[in-house]
């Protein structure tokens, strides 16, 4: 105890600050509780359905689950791109939890998949337009901190660049504004609309911020990355850019499209073509793919 109330000393000294005016205030602290430290009542208020469907609410909090894995994989990448001197251990270690955050979202979409009566979702649904799975921006966060902006435009978007784009031209031309962004009439949908005002000025600080520190740029600096590293790396590349993709199209069909009908999505997007990473063909590390592994980008 004695040691211990040394080292309390040494660190408010240190911060030249008064120990015992903090040891007086831990006299009269209560103790944590779980559901205080988790902020479980809040936590289980953010529900708020705008139909009556039972299912509506297992829609949502699916939704946010998805959210606090994505914020728990950004949690992970920041360290990466933050970290001024990125070793390989450490790297190995960091894309190894994300790799099992997005396993996760991956099996998660049994819950959306199987878990909601089909025409109870395709009733209420219908009051959720023009709201968006698109318009998650920790999505987009997560792409600018993992790879070159060059890696979010497609084969179509590169022939409409010029030889040296600016940040507003890749931005321009980055594929998933193709979701919402009619290029022969120049007309945007009203989801994309309401995500560029609230994010796009955001996304283009970030994206700045970032340049020559994304997690491509950290591998790219590693003389001579073990075959193992490259190995993991390939392994998030597939899982978040192919595999997660290609589940989300998947449950799109079944609640859209499995008996022939065709739905629009709620954001007016051409999902089929929007989702498949076929079309995307984001990569977050292009140079460790063989030249026939991106061609056949999409394929399972």
């Amino acid at each position: 105890m004695v040691n211990t109330n040394k080292k309390i000393q040494k660190k408010y000294e240190e911060l030249g600050e008064n120990p015992e005016t903090y040891l007086q205030g831990l006299l009269h602290a209560k103790p944590i509780a779980y559901w205080d430290y988790v902020e479980v009542d809040t936590l289980l208020s953010l529900q708020k359905p705008r139909t009556d469907f039972k299912d509506e609410t297992i829609f949502i909090m699916y939704h946010q689950v998805t959210e606090l894995l994505l914020k728990m994989m950004r949690h992970e990448i920041k360290q990466i791109v933050e970290e001024k001197k990125v070793d390989e251990p450490f790297l190995i270690e960091k894309i190894n939890r994300l790799n099992r955050y997005t396993t996760m979202l991956i099996t998660s979409f049994d819950i959306m998949k199987d878990g909601m009566n089909y025409d109870d979702y395709n009733t209420f649904r219908t009051t959720l337009t023009p709201a968006s799975g698109f318009q998650s921006a920790q999505f987009r966060f997560i792409e600018l901190y993992c790879t070159r902006l060059e890696n979010l435009v497609n084969s179509e978007g590169k022939k409409r660049l010029p030889e040296h784009p600016t940040l507003e031209e890749y931005f321009e031309q980055l594929y998933w504004k193709d979701a919402g962004f009619d290029r022969k009439s120049h007309k945007k949908t009203l989801t994309l609309i309401q995500f560029e005002e609230r994010y796009l000025e955001e996304l283009m600080i970030l994206a700045k911020k970032n340049k020559g520190k994304t997690i491509e740029d950290k591998v790219l600096q590693i003389q001579d990355p073990s075959e193992h590293l490259k190995q993991k790396l390939k392994e998030f590349d597939h899982l978040y850019n192919m595999k997660w993709p290609m589940v989300h199209l998947k449950t799109a069909q079944h609640y859209l499209n499995s008996k022939g009908e065709n739905k629009a999505a709620t954001g007016g997007s051409e999902w089929k073509k929007y989702l498949h990473p076929k079309y995307q063909q984001r990569k977050f590390f292009p140079l460790l793919w063989s030249e026939e592994e991106k061609k056949n980008w999409g394929t399972e």
